[in-house]
């Protein structure tokens, strides 16, 4: 099994067809079908189904992808390691990050970021933990900035940050923002921010110990600007980082409801592989997060 044919196998499936592959790799069409042919040979597998329609993964396949795309990414980053300046101010990093981090942590991180790394390359994609957690686990992402959730997929390990408490939050003018009790607000509409299907969440939380009936979320959603949307424009609640509703895009639209309970509080931090080591350019960006996020993890 060479090198070659693992990059020719990773670029059919990307593309979808091996006449895509071959010109994005800039090579004939046959010998991309002779490298996959080879590589099915040597593994004694099918990988690949053909059709006029392209290519599909079979079984084996899939489980093949998996694994040559963490190699093949592993490979790359050993590569820009070996190339680096003694004093490496090159060199990439791509992570996510959801809403609290990249409104309270990642200016200042990446401000001190590029004073170290001033020619690196930095990639940043936005969405919540649990969406973007399997980029982590195949290596598109170096790791995520994000609330902990659901239990992390194998292989991942999750260090913590600070905590954030949690408030009720509705439209400046709600109806109810003058309840003081849970209860007054169990019939009300919810948006949910919780993983689909996963219950213990802060909504199922807040009501099962008040020991009221779990409201019935009319809307599950999980794109920040969204959230804020629905909340800011309709009579729905829904529960938000304190912090968050602190900020001017989200105080100037919606306010906290004071009910007397203890509300509960989320854990902020990084989701990254256990099993694999960071290139030095993103432990740098690790480093300047965790610098970035010393202050939250004070009372706020």
């Amino acid at each position: 099994m060479r090198l070659t044919q693992i990059r020719d196998f990773l670029a059919v499936v990307d593309a979808g067809t091996i006449r895509a592959a071959a010109r994005k790799l800039g090579v004939s069409q046959p010998t991309i079908t002779k490298s996959i042919r080879g590589l099915e040979a040597d593994l004694h597998v099918q990988l690949l189904r053909r059709s006029v329609q392209g290519v599909a993964l079979t079984p084996s396949g899939r489980a093949f992808y998996a694994r040559a795309r963490v190699a093949q990414s592993e490979l790359r980053k050993a590569e820009e390691e070996a190339s680096l300046p003694g004093g490496p101010s090159t060199g990439s990093v791509a992570f996510g990050v959801g809403p609290l981090g990249a409104v309270l942590i990642l200016p200042e991180a990446v401000v001190r970021f590029r004073q170290q790394f001033p020619g690196a390359r930095v990639r940043i994609i936005e969405g919540l933990a649990n969406v973007l957690m399997p980029f982590v686990r195949d290596e598109t992402l170096d790791f995520v900035l994000g609330l902990r959730g659901a239990k992390p997929l194998p292989g991942i390990a999750f260090r913590a940050l600070f905590r954030s408490e949690l408030v009720v939050a509705a439209r400046k003018g709600h109806p109810l923002r003058n309840a003081r009790s849970i209860a007054q607000l169990v019939d009300s509409d919810w948006l949910s921010t919780g993983t689909l299907g996963m219950p213990g969440g802060p909504l199922e939380r807040v009501f099962m110990s008040a020991g009221l009936p779990t409201p019935r979320p009319v809307v599950q959603c999980q794109a920040f600007n969204a959230i804020v949307a629905l909340l800011a424009k309709t009579d729905m609640l829904g529960f938000m980082q304190r912090r968050l509703l602190e900020q001017p895009f989200a105080r100037d639209f919606l306010q906290a409801i004071p009910v007397a309970e203890l509300m509960p509080s989320v854990t902020a931090g990084m989701y990254m592989r256990a099993d694999t080591p960071l290139t030095r350019t993103a432990s740098a960006m690790v480093k300047a997060i965790a610098v970035a996020a010393r202050y939250l993890a004070r009372p706020s």
